[in-house]
């Protein structure tokens, strides 16, 4: 939005992992008087900012694997987005107007007075954002309403639907083609509207009205099948973009209220950022600094660039030591393949295997691992427990969808809007935060007896077929999907492994004072010959509540001891039984994908599971059930 006279470009302000994960690139974000959509990252304007970008060349390397072409542009930074500091002490300054660019949508609003509806560009509303430090009190008012009272201006809010489509196309719902059923006001060219809004979250209760020719129309007539095939084609409409789809778009919108959870989903990377597995620290930090030290071809250049600030963190080595280890990252950089993946690129095996390692790597500033006796009375449970001392979380948003959330097997299953007008940009959107955590490793043996006992058990042949049944649900009309119904299982082992996670997550939230929102997992499950049976458990979040040491103190032998023993027994009873203890997804009548899990037991909040609440049941870890389907047999 401009800066001009009669307003101030700040409208609001959200954390940067909001832009992640709830509102970023193309979502509608609501803001207290009205709705906005975030720009592509074209608009993003960094001239008055110095900002790092964060350097991460594992995460980088998975972005252009869904990004780029083969050998084409490439994606070279990961960028924070834009801000200064002092907004708040000087709204008057330059750190005010430095931000994420936003535009007001949908651009069709409702006067609350009187019910007026009408396009922004109609001039029927206007905008004011005088107070520089009360940017809650933007708001767009309906100046000439015929019903305000004692000179006040009736507040204007965004009319309540939109049209979307499945290929991630976003328009203004069609006011007024709808009323008039496809044609034109009889009485006039440019006809005045209203918008009976009788509250609540039923179409039913929304009327559209033409004040010039008395027409009515009901919202309720454009929803459903037979409704959503009476609207007009799908224009193929980017507006965070500006743009439309050449030739225009072969899919059907369907109308959404705009504060649906279904207009938009992050499709996003992660990583940790651990050192090498074969390497060192010295390599992991030659890795971060590639983008400069791949022109370093000699020693000398070396020495010319080694007072630069940007390699500080280099000088705890000799210039030889340095200089050596970039012919080594050259001739690795050469030699590497440049084939295109056909999924989701392996984030988590070089995570597991510095992890598991047998030497514990050096201690940098983004990672410290230190080993932890494992307690005798978990010895049977656990074989390996590591305090993450320091941990760096990179995230980088490659893209969003509509409608249908990408699926976390197949990139390609569900179509990617993209975030700005090239196909393949120069950079995108990225955060990180810091924390510590607790990994911790089961014995494989024990694993692997237990999948192989209950492989032929109704309990885990009930999850599979509800698997089987969600995907034909969910993907037999908007998505094809693909021909195999049990493609992206994970299997009875990540059940297991992730109902534990949970039962920890809970327990440790109780234990040391962090909320479970504030904590995130990462479960390492392996297939077929793949043995890996890990859980990390780590603070997420972008504040100093993630460093603070309290989570990587529950893992001494103590302490871990009784937080497993109070998480098992808790395990053990729910509120919510029988009902929950009982409970076995039975398709086709129930469509979920748990068992013996719910809100009070073993559900925790969106931003700390990896799956959305899904992939859970109880009766795999505790004996509320059938005893052999139990994974802790005898641990106490």
């Amino acid at each position: 939005m401009t800066d001009k006279a009669q307003y101030r470009r700040r409208v609001g302000s959200v954390r940067p992992s909001h832009l992640m994960f709830t509102g970023g690139v193309g979502a509608l974000v609501d803001l207290p008087n009205f709705a906005v959509l975030v720009r592509g990252i074209d608009d993003w304007q960094y001239d008055s900012v110095e900002l790092d970008d964060l350097k991460e060349p594992r995460l980088l390397r998975a972005v252009n694997s869904l990004l780029a072409e083969p050998f084409g542009p490439q994606v070279t930074q990961l960028r924070p987005a834009p801000w200064l500091d002092g907004a708040d002490t000087d709204p008057n300054g330059l750190a005010a107007k430095v931000g994420v660019p936003v535009l007001p949508f949908p651009q069709w609003l409702r006067c609350t007075a009187c019910n007026e509806l009408g396009a922004l560009d109609s001039k029927v509303f206007k905008f004011e954002n005088a107070q520089p430090r009360r940017p809650d009190k933007a708001r767009f008012f309906h100046e000439n309403c015929t019903t305000k009272r004692k000179g006040k201006r009736p507040l204007a809010v965004a009319a309540r639907f939109v049209l979307v489509c499945p290929s991630g196309h976003l328009d203004d719902f069609p006011y007024t083609t709808f009323v008039h059923r496809g044609g034109e006001c009889t009485a006039v060219s440019h006809p005045r509207l209203q918008m009976l809004d009788h509250g609540g979250n039923q179409a039913a209760n929304v009327r559209i009205k033409c004040v010039n020719c008395g027409k009515e129309r009901n919202i309720r007539d454009a929803m459903g099948p037979r409704g959503e095939s009476s609207l007009p084609s799908c224009r193929g409409r980017h507006p965070h973009l500006a743009t439309f789809a050449a030739g225009g778009c072969e899919q059907l919108p369907k109308p959404l209220v705009i504060g649906a959870s279904n207009q938009w989903f992050a499709q996003t990377l992660s990583v940790l950022a651990v050192p090498p597995t074969s390497g060192s620290a010295l390599q992991g930090k030659i890795e971060q600094l590639w983008d400069t030290l791949q022109k370093v071809v000699a020693p000398a250049m070396l020495e010319l660039i080694w007072d630069l600030p940007q390699f500080k963190p280099l000088h705890q080595w000799d210039q030889a030591s340095v200089f050596e280890a970039i012919q080594k990252q050259r001739a690795a950089t050469e030699s590497a393949p440049s084939a295109q993946p056909t999924a989701y690129p392996d984030l988590l095996t070089p995570e597991w295997e510095i992890f598991t390692s047998a030497h514990i790597p050096e201690p940098t500033e983004d990672f410290a691992l230190r080993d932890v006796t494992v307690p005798a009375a978990l010895a049977d449970m656990f074989s390996h427990i590591v305090q993450a001392e320091r941990l760096r979380e990179v995230r980088a948003l490659v893209g969003f969808t509509r409608l249908d959330a990408p699926d976390p097997e197949d990139p390609d299953l569900v179509t990617r809007a993209p975030l700005s007008r090239s196909s393949t940009p120069a950079w995108v959107p990225a955060s990180e935060v810091r924390g510590e955590g607790i990994f911790l490793r089961m014995p494989e043996p024990l694993v692997a007896a237990w999948e192989q006992r209950v492989a032929g058990s109704a309990a885990v042949a009930a999850h599979r077929d509800a698997y089987v049944e969600f995907r034909r649900n969910r993907y037999s009309g908007r998505v094809q999907g693909s021909d195999n119904p049990l493609r992206g299982w994970p299997g009875a082992r990540y059940i297991a492994l992730h109902t534990l996670s949970h039962l920890l997550i809970r327990a440790i939230a109780l234990e040391c004072g962090y909320s479970s929102a504030s904590l995130s997992e990462r479960i390492y499950a392996g297939r077929d010959e793949d043995p890996r049976t890990g859980i990390l458990i780590y603070t997420a979040v972008p504040d100093a509540e993630g460093t603070l040491g309290g989570l990587v103190s529950l893992a001494e032998p103590k302490t871990i001891t009784r937080i497993v023993r109070r998480a098992l027994t808790d395990a053990e009873r729910c509120s919510s039984d029988p009902l929950c203890a009982e409970r076995l997804p039975r398709p086709p009548h129930e469509d979920f994908l748990h068992g013996a899990a719910c809100h009070v037991c073993l559900f925790v909040s969106e931003t700390t599971c990896e799956r959305g609440n899904r992939f859970l049941d109880r009766r795999f870890i505790v004996p509320i059930d059938d005893p052999d389907l139990v994974l802790l047999q005898g641990v106490k």
